[in-house]
């Protein structure tokens, strides 16, 4: 392993400065403790975006059903793994690579210019990431940029022109979610708006991820981002073209190869809370594997309930058969519970099961 690096440092400048190894700080284990392959055609389920809202009452009912089963995880026997893939959203191309081109260029401004952005808290409007090479946390290679983008927007201000072009990529990402949520919640048996005022979303969360993987000259020995769950309700995430992500499926790890210009969407902890274990959260991370040279993107954006409000399973999934299998906690509280198990095998929504 290479020689200690300083103490507060990204990741990128960690890359660019020539080290031929990781440091230590970086190193994962048991990174191959399960098989990895490629899915097959129909594990991971594609929604068609515009017949959530057709006028054909067959097209509608199919795809109310398709969506219900991409969010259950079933047994043993399923083949679907807890993810789907969203073609023909509406959100123009040219904006999507206008937001990861515009998220590069902050991720090139210099430490010093990125200072100002960095938060101490994960509630904290903006955040962005630093490490401590003198942690004994195993860290994950990957610069982040983290804002709270609901109900009230926060943003840098540099480089020029990002800041318009993020207010207008999460104003289409949140009008895709809401009427993805209207479909969750007809696949469930409830009325469309169901989601929305049970858990107040207009004054719900809505947060801003973006990540940078830098080139690692060992990434067979290091991870993007360790396995995890998210929290929330959704997650709509996209990729520069470079694939890295990986969803855990019957005990073995599935490679997500987005279509292009498809969103990638992830059942988060709240919706598996609310509907009693139901609809599962989908445990997934971020592989450095393949391209060891390329510089990997991505950006999630995830929406959730607002930070006060509790979260415990709902009324209508809660019977003597059914009773509730995880405990109640403000959504505050989880991304405080989340964010303290980022580096643990342990995911947050473990600690608010109910175990028999």
């Amino acid at each position: 392993m290479a020689a200690a690096v300083p103490i507060e440092i990204t990741v990128k400048s960690l890359s660019e400065s020539g080290l031929k190894s990781i440091p230590s700080c970086f190193a994962s284990k048991n990174l191959q403790d399960l098989e990895v392959i490629d899915p097959q055609e129909g594990t991971i389920p594609i929604i068609d975006f515009p017949l959530l809202t057709s006028s054909d009452p067959q097209h509608m009912s199919k795809i109310i059903q398709d969506l219900g089963r991409a969010c259950e995880d079933g047994d043993s026997s399923c083949t679907n793994v807890v993810e789907f893939q969203l073609i023909n959203h509406g959100i123009p191309e040219s904006l999507m690579k206008n937001i990861m081109d515009g998220l590069k260029g902050f991720f090139d401004l210099s430490n010093e210019e990125k200072t100002e952005f960095q938060g101490n808290h994960v509630m904290d409007h903006i955040t962005r990431s630093v490490f401590n090479a003198d942690s004994k946390k195993v860290h994950c290679c990957r610069d982040f940029l983290k804002c709270f983008v609901h109900s009230e927007f926060h943003f840098p201000n540099k480089p020029a022109g990002l800041r318009d072009t993020a207010f207008e990529y999460t104003g289409e990402t949140r009008e895709v979610t809401m009427e993805l949520l209207k479909g969750v919640s007809e696949s469930l048996g409830l009325e469309p708006n169901y989601f929305s005022k049970a858990l107040d979303l207009d004054s719900g969360l809505g947060r801003f991820i973006a990540n940078l993987y830098p080139p690692c000259p060992q990434p067979e020995l290091t991870m993007g981002i360790h396995p995890h769950t998210d929290p929330g309700l959704l997650t709509i995430l996209i990729e520069n073209g470079i694939s890295g992500l990986q969803i855990l499926h019957n005990g073995k790890w599935f490679r997500v190869y987005a279509p292009p210009n498809a969103l990638m969407v992830n059942i988060a902890d709240q919706l598996e809370v609310v509907t009693n274990g139901k609809y599962k959260g989908a445990i997934h991370r971020a592989t450095l594997y393949g391209k060891a040279m390329a510089t990997r993107m991505s950006l999630a954006i995830a929406y959730g309930p607002c930070p006060d409000k509790v979260i415990r399973p709902a009324s209508e999934f809660v019977n003597e058969s059914h009773p509730p299998a995880y405990t109640a906690l403000t959504c505050g509280e989880y991304y405080e519970l989340h964010l303290a198990n980022a580096y643990s095998k342990i995911t947050a929504l473990d600690y608010v099961r109910i175990q028999n």
